[in-house]
């Protein structure tokens, strides 16, 4: 797992300030990042956005794009990471929506199924899928541990690729 200390001393060398938006992992990505002394320097705060009605209302995602894509998709993460962005005053956002089980969402996609958006303001934008194995606290923790991973690869990578995606 990419060290939150370390995450948060690159992004507050670089000036940057960091927001995340998380579904199954319920805060544990922002929970990492505010364990850190001084995290309150860079870390702008989290979303937990558990319901569908709170994607909308606090990340501004619209509706109809959860109805087409599921609330577990490549385009729900990537909404999720650029509604946090928007929402807030940050400049690099991390978001994670997935399934932990032990019942899935009728979608059809098996337990430990996750997406990671992450964002940089006028930047860069991607989404990671990734599929789990465990418990449902084991899928959570896994799913927390890689968005750090892809937040910290975020922070190194250049801001050469604009991000077109657009929340809502």
């Amino acid at each position: 797992m990419t060290d939150p200390e370390d995450i948060i001393r690159r992004a507050e060398m670089a000036g940057l300030k960091i927001v995340t938006a998380e579904s199954c992992t319920a805060g544990m990505v922002a929970d990492f990042l505010a364990s850190v002394p001084g995290a309150s320097r860079t870390f702008w705060g989290g979303f937990v956005c558990y319901m569908p009605e709170a994607k909308t209302r606090m990340l501004g995602i619209e509706k109809a794009l959860l109805e087409n894509y599921g609330l577990v998709s490549r385009e729900t993460a990537l909404a999720m990471a650029a509604g946090a962005l928007e929402h807030s005053g940050a400049d690099l956002a991390v978001a994670v929506t997935g399934l932990a089980g032990p019942d899935g969402d009728g979608s059809g996609l098996p337990i430990g199924t996750v997406w990671i958006g992450a964002a940089r303001r006028g930047g860069e934008c991607k989404a990671l899928a990734y599929r789990y194995a465990g418990s449902r606290q084991e899928v959570r923790a896994a799913a927390a541990r890689e968005a750090l991973e892809v937040l910290g690869q975020l922070l190194i990578q250049s801001s050469r690729t604009l991000c077109t995606f657009q929340a809502g």
